[in-house]
């Protein structure tokens, strides 16, 4: 399933295993099908061509040919779905290769007089609207659907930033100056070779503006000057030709690329030149016009702007352009509005300022556009204007233009893309959207098609990266794992536009405050219900395809609303349901592939969920279940399974749900058989245990180690609190003869094993990028040889000393409960967060300790440090040491936020005695 075609490319598989003589249609009914698939395949190429062009530049009858179309694949899909999940283990859309099979299981059905009644009527109903759809394609000529001419010739606004006053600009002086020394650093060899440095970031950021600056300011050291747009499909003959005719002042257009390369490369062979390419999209425009740019000793520079990581990464390299500041914020505010010689009134509201900023996220495009709004706007009536901007329909030239720069990064997308990025519009503004969660729905909607020899999440997440990359979402972090991808966030303009495109293609349909529930929401295939204080109407919403409620579970309607979903994410709101939702009805959703019960107050779940053949996600966030219905280990297709914010058991049978890919637990007890029900789970990814595994004795341990070993597609090993120990340290250690699997990136697994430590090492596991381990010896350097290492956490019973700490390239964090000696410089040059243990000594000169905090200052990148300070027992001593390394912090030059966690010594001497022992 896609935005520009619906169900289409599913049903028309779907529909060519029904044609196979194995399924022994009636001749009329098959006669009709291999009508129906002549006629859809070529609808479906025609969708595909008018999905290609901007919306506003399509006829409207074509637009709205195109979603007439949508609905009834969608229609025609349900259809067939019916008599799919008649057949008991039928698969999904997603899993063509296994279609065949399953539509034989479906021959019996069609020589039932009922059955071979229902789908002749079903399909000759259908065959009459897909004639008619045919007949209006005809009429309005879909088939010579191209690009509005028009709309291409309409001034692109980003060559405004080009012609600005250097007296306009505001927040530019750090970044110019930054960029400034980038391209001069280096010493007399190194600046005489060519360096090629890229600006990149989000759409509307400035990138055309600073570089301009950046060129105004030292194209007088160069012998020769070129600033030249690209933009999205350019022609590179046209980008050559604009090249020459700023350096030669003279174009060429009876050249081909190849002379016209020639001639560039002729002209800069002996000169010091300064070219900028702006707004670069893909990286074979880039790589093309490179080779026509000279590499010599004659200290050139070249600057690309550009919103694609990938693009950005094949400079010598990158500045990532931030958002303005508050402060530079509300400076550019002013002077908009000064501008439009509107008087500033510093009564007003608070609230409604900040909301302002907020909206516009330090996005200089943003803050222009919505102050431009403002503009002749009474003060007074600011508060209401902006409850009103939105992207779509404020008759402004701002706004005009803003729409235009963010439609460019969207109309550059595949169309795979396109869907997955307007899929976003169900997540309210500045929602904190969850990467995994995220990628779970786009395969149960159906977005993501398989590939061969790649994992449908694993797909998943490449959409999700290079809609990051293309800097159409922002990426966040966990606030636990530096370096793990957790979520994404959407700037608020680009909500605006995603909710606007969704809403004129009818994509997502959102219910949101008192707005009221009417027959045209019955219609919707993707029903969203936002915050809400009005109960929505149990009106059968027969065509729904997922359902996404972020509200209070009784303003919900019953489930026997529903006839084919395949989403149902009852999120819930912030605090506890009073009421508890009914589920009776969720047996019969045949269809659900995604079911996901936020924190809605249920503490049961019906056993009928075991009917859900196609559930491929379970996921039951914050609620009191403490069992699982044993029939849920019937469910063999299902890919995740999320129980680790309720109090439930890991049930004995887990081992059956073979097809597991990632599985979050609570807590797995002494007593559970999951330490050799684990090994059974061969297809998984992630194993995430957020409170606690117990595993005692020789055997269990064996057991433990033997079941991780089988895991040979595991990524992720995340275990908060591991309790583990050995009757005797005599026994046999498996660790000896078994190994991780190479694919690990993610180890906490931290418990007393030196046979596992001896297994950890980069030959073995050469993607470990977070390592969470429990460790008896100080040594660092093997550690130091990951050469992916992002966090590394040393975890010991007994007092260890780090003599030395090595380079450590990637490593951000660092947590030890070893002491240090100090940093040199080199060791760990990227760290931002530092976390380890100090013993303080009190003698007559003073307080000492064993590491020197100045060397802290080695650590350029350093942000935060925490440290567990043992001190003496008596209040002065402490009190006296916690100043001392406070103000050896206070000292340092990169202003380092720090915090101190006192301990008395006494602590530290009882490690010291248990390690000696």
């Amino acid at each position: 399933m896609d935005l520009a075609t619906g169900a289409m490319g599913s049903l028309l598989l779907k529909l060519g295993q029904l044609l196979t003589e194995e399924y022994k249609l009636q001749t009329g009914v098959k006669e009709d099908v291999e009508y129906l698939e002549r006629e859809l395949e070529s609808m479906h190429a025609a969708l595909r061509k008018v999905g290609g062009v901007p919306r506003d530049q399509l006829d409207e009858q074509v637009k709205l040919w195109a979603n007439q179309v949508r609905d009834l694949s969608f229609r025609m899909e349900d259809v067939v779905d019916k008599f799919l999940v008649r057949v008991e283990g039928a698969e999904p859309a997603i899993k063509p290769h296994k279609l065949k099979k399953l539509m034989k299981k479906m021959g019996n059905l069609f020589s039932k007089s009922k059955t071979r009644h229902e789908i002749s009527d079903e399909i000759r109903d259908i065959k009459v609207r897909v004639k008619e759809a045919a007949d209006r394609r005809d009429r309005y000529r879909v088939d010579d659907v191209v690009a509005n001419p028009v709309g291409a010739t309409t001034v692109d606004p980003r060559l405004l930033a080009l012609y600005k006053d250097q007296k306009e600009l505001v927040g530019i002086d750090d970044s110019l100056n930054e960029l400034t020394k980038m391209m001069s650093d280096g010493d007399a060899d190194a600046s005489k070779q060519l360096k090629i440095l890229s600006i990149f970031g989000f759409g509307g950021l400035g990138k055309t503006t600073l570089a301009k600056a950046v060129y105004d300011k030292l194209k007088a050291q160069f012998d020769c000057c070129a600033f030249v747009p690209v933009g999205r499909n350019p022609s590179v003959k046209k980008v050559l030709n604009d090249i020459l005719l700023e350096i030669d002042g003279q174009k060429y257009p009876e050249f081909d690329e190849r002379q016209l390369i020639n001639k560039l490369q002729g002209l800069l062979e002996n000169k010091r030149y300064l070219i900028v390419t702006d707004d670069i999209w893909d990286k074979k425009t880039w790589e093309l016009v490179k080779t026509a740019l000279v590499c010599n000793n004659c200290g050139s520079r070249i600057i690309t702007t550009t919103r694609t990581l990938e693009v950005a990464t094949m400079a010598s390299e990158v500045y990532k352009l931030q958002p303005l500041s508050l402060d530079l914020s509300k400076d550019l505010f002013h002077r908009r509005l000064s501008c439009a010689a509107i008087e500033w009134n510093n009564h007003l509201p608070a609230v409604v300022y900040d909301k302002i900023l907020h909206k516009c996220g330090g996005i200089p495009l943003a803050i222009i556009t919505i102050a431009s709004l403002l503009a002749g706007k009474p003060v007074e009536f600011w508060s209401k204007v902006y409850t009103s901007i939105g992207f779509g329909h404020e008759e402004n030239e701002d706004v005009e233009n803003t729409r235009k720069i963010l439609l460019f990064s969207y109309y550059d997308l595949p169309c795979h893309l396109k869907t997955c990025l307007l899929y976003l519009s169900i997540y309210p503004e500045d929602h904190l959207i969850e990467k995994d969660s995220l990628i779970w729905k786009w395969i149960a909607e159906g977005f993501i098609h398989e590939e061969p020899g790649v994992g449908l999440f694993e797909i998943g997440e490449r959409y999700f990266n290079e809609l990051v990359n293309k800097s159409m979402i922002m990426a966040v972090e966990g606030d636990e794992h530096i370096g793990i991808i957790t979520g994404c966030r959407v700037h608020d303009m680009m909500v605006d536009m995603i909710c606007l495109l969704s809403k004129e293609e009818k994509f997502v349909t959102v219910l949101d405050s008192k707005e009221q529930y009417t027959t045209s929401h019955c219609n919707a295939r993707r029903l969203v219900v936002h915050r809400r204080a009005q109960p929505l109407a149990s009106t059968s919403t027969l065509q729904a395809r997922s359902f996404n409620a972020m509200c209070s579970v009784d303003l919900l309607p019953s489930l026997s609303c529903f006839q084919v979903l395949r989403v149902l994410a009852l999120e819930g709101n912030d605090t506890l349901d009073k009421c508890s939702y009914k589920l009776e009805h969720v047996g019969k959703l045949v269809h659900l592939r995604h079911l996901k019960l936020g924190r809605i107050g249920i503490s049961e779940l019906p056993k009928e969920i075991g009917h859900l053949k196609l559930l491929l996600v379970l996921d039951l966030g914050r609620n009191s279940i403490s069992e699982l219905p044993e029939s849920i280990g019937r469910l063999s297709e299902l890919k995740c399974l999320n129980i680790c914010e309720t109090d439930i058991e890991v049930p004995y049978w887990i081992g059956n749900l073979t097809s597991l890919e990632e599985l979050c637990l609570g807590r797995v007890h002494g007593h559970s058989n999951f330490v050799t029900e684990l090994g059974k789970l061969t297809e998984l990814r992630k194993l995430h245990i957020f409170k606690s595994v117990y595993v005692y004795g020789g055997s269990r341990m064996n057991s433990w180690a033997e079941s991780v070993a089988k895991l040979s597609k595991i990524q992720v090993i995340d275990i908060d609190f591991f309790l583990g120990c050995r009757d005797s340290s005599h026994e046999e250690n498996p660790w000896e003869r078994i190994v991780l699997s190479p694919q690990i990136r993610v180890l906490h697994m931290s418990y007393l094993e030196p046979g596992m430590v001896a297994r950890i090492n980069p030959s073995l596991l050469p993607n470990l990028s977070h390592l969470k381990l429990h460790v008896c010896s100080p040594e660092l350097e093997v550690f130091g040889s990951f050469r992916e290492l992002v966090a590394l956490k040393l975890e010991t019973v007994s007092t260890l000393h780090h003599d030395t700490i090595g380079a450590f390239p990637k490593l951000r964090f660092f947590r030890t409960e070893a002491t240090l000696d100090s940093f040199q410089e080199g060791d760990m040059p990227v760290l931002e967060s530092l976390q380890f243990e100090v013993v303080a000594q009190s003698s007559d000169d003073g307080i000492s300790f064993g590491f020197d905090f100045a060397s802290l200052g080695n650590l350029p990148l350093l942000k935060r440090v925490v440290v567990t300070l043992y001190a003496p027992r008596a209040d002065v001593d402490q009190k006296k040491a916690e100043n001392t390394a406070k103000r050896a912090m206070d000292m340092l030059p990169n202003r380092v936020e720090h915090s101190i966690i006192p301990r008395a010594t006494e602590n530290w001497r009882r490690r010291l005695k248990h390690r000696l022992s």
